[in-house]
């Protein structure tokens, strides 16, 4: 049996929150589940962690494999080890001592599913007791004494003659309970090392990596990804469904401009048994009877505060935000857009909206089809 377990504590000295925080539009623990879920040659995650707020977010993921550990006070310390946690765990759970326990961080947002694969076969194939990950860094290091550390500085090698220097990326550790038990350590025995690409050098601890990080992440990880199926689609009204126009007639009636692409839209939706929902901080008679027309399943109005409903909608339906695709243009969009599967934003949208990590920006204005343009494309890729 394999299991992956990910430290992950309320507590941060540099960022609070940190494993939550948002990193290219996902919260940072997200990523590493994510590869840990899609890796065939792993059975179960454990995050262990004594935060309600983590534990919440983790449970919105939905994912099949990801189970929540409570880990005790004394272990939820800035003292306590990451050692001393997983001997705490391993010995609640009473696993077996031929587990093999893959150690992740989630500071180390890179890692691939098939890093784990790759490494879990090295493991097997070199027959060694413990692997940990590294990045190779082609820089001349030097000792406190002014001595070279990794190169004869009399015979200055050029950089691609160089062969570089094994660095700990932090990523991951793989080792046995057994051996865990034994050395009360994360490695041990003979150890190897399975490289990952220089970029996966850098760790998330402080504010300025994460301005690093997702660039690199942008450029070298989700340059790969698709658009995933869906069970739900949201869609905000003004700016959206509409103009964003405010039109008044001569007795002060009020009117909207819908466009009839976008309720064919909402029927394509309905016909492959997609759930269809209207929230909206408005209140008005006019939305009320646009979405009675679109036989939507969900008409929410008046709501400032919309990603609790948005929850509320997933659990009735016995769903998963990632399962969620929502469009919207203005700031009180933004937290649904930033915790949903597929998001997406019309190109009249505030330039907020469109600074979203991994949104999808249409290139068709609200109330001039974009809606049934996301549709389209939700289709085109389920």
């Amino acid at each position: 049996m394999t299991i992956a377990f990910i430290p992950a504590r309320c507590g941060s000295q540099s960022i609070r929150l940190k494993n939550i925080k948002l990193f290219c539009g996902k919260p940072l623990i997200y990523w590493n589940l994510k590869a840990l879920e899609d890796a065939p040659n792993i059975d179960e995650v454990h995050v262990a962690t004594d935060c309600d707020e983590i534990e919440r977010c983790i449970r919105d993921f939905g994912f099949s494999k990801t189970h929540i550990y409570r880990r005790s006070n004394e272990n939820a310390s800035n003292t306590a080890s990451t050692e001393s946690v997983m001997l705490e765990f391993i010995e609640q759970k009473k696993l077996t001592s031929d587990t093999f326990f893959i150690l992740v961080q989630c500071t180390s947002p890179f890692t691939q599913a098939t890093d784990f694969e790759l490494a879990m076969q090295q493991l097997s194939k070199t027959k060694a007791d413990s692997l940990l990950s590294c990045a190779k860094i082609k820089r001349f290091f030097w000792n406190a004494d002014g001595t070279p550390a990794n190169y004869d500085f009399n015979s200055r090698p050029r950089r691609q003659d160089f062969d570089g220097t094994f660095m700990e990326n932090g990523a991951f550790y793989i080792n046995t309970v057994q051996n865990i038990l034994k050395d009360k350590n994360r490695l041990s025995g003979k150890i190897i090392i399975h490289e990952m690409p220089d970029y996966t050098s850098l760790e998330l601890d402080e504010p300025d990596d994460w301005t690093i990080g997702e660039i690199l992440m942008r450029k070298y990880i989700l340059k790969t990804s698709k658009i995933r199926p869906i069970k739900l689609f949201i869609s905000d009204v003004d700016g959206v469904l509409t103009d964003a126009g405010m039109y008044y007639g001569e007795q002060g009636d009020e009117f909207k401009k819908f466009n009839t692409h976008d309720g064919k839209g909402f029927e394509l939706l309905r016909n492959e048994g997609i759930k269809t929902a209207i929230i909206t901080s408005e209140d008005t008679q006019i939305v009320a009877r646009r979405a009675a027309k679109l036989k939507v399943d969900y008409l929410y109005q008046g709501i400032k505060n919309k990603l609790p409903l948005v929850r509320e909608i997933c659990e009735k339906e016995g769903i998963t935000l990632n399962e969620v695709a929502y469009i919207g243009d203005d700031i009180n969009d933004l937290e649904p857009l930033t915790h949903v599967g597929v998001a997406a934003c019309p190109t009249n949208a505030r330039p907020r909206v469109k600074q979203i990590p991994g949104i999808i920006q249409l290139n068709v204005a609200g109330g001039s089809g974009a809606v049934r343009t996301f549709v389209e494309l939700l289709l085109e890729n389920r």
